[in-house]
């Protein structure tokens, strides 16, 4: 995902600290990841589910993007759950 500045809500730099992931690593998923899931009718801006793997360790990233400027406000990072998530971290188990 493209992003023109990265801004990181305190909710998402506790869950960060809590959960031991960096803001390299949420960078990284950023710029480099899948996106899993959209969410257009989200206010105020659309929000975006992104997947990537940092040293094997599946890490999601929910970030609001801002459609006229490109800011991307991350609002919660967390690693996936397999008991609510499939084997391959892309599609909740049903």
């Amino acid at each position: 995902m493209e992003c023109k500045e990265i801004v990181f809500s305190n909710h998402a730099v506790q869950r960060m600290f809590e959960r031991g992931i960096r803001p390299l690593d949420v960078r990284t998923v950023i710029t480099s990841g899948e996106v899993i899931a959209e969410y257009q009718d989200d206010r105020p801006y659309p929000s975006y589910v992104i997947l990537s793997f940092i040293k094997d360790r599946p890490i999601h990233v929910v970030v609001a993007v801002e459609p006229d400027t490109r800011e991307c406000y991350v609002v919660t990072v967390y690693p996936p759950d397999p008991e609510l998530w499939n084997s391959d971290f892309r599609t909740r188990r049903t």
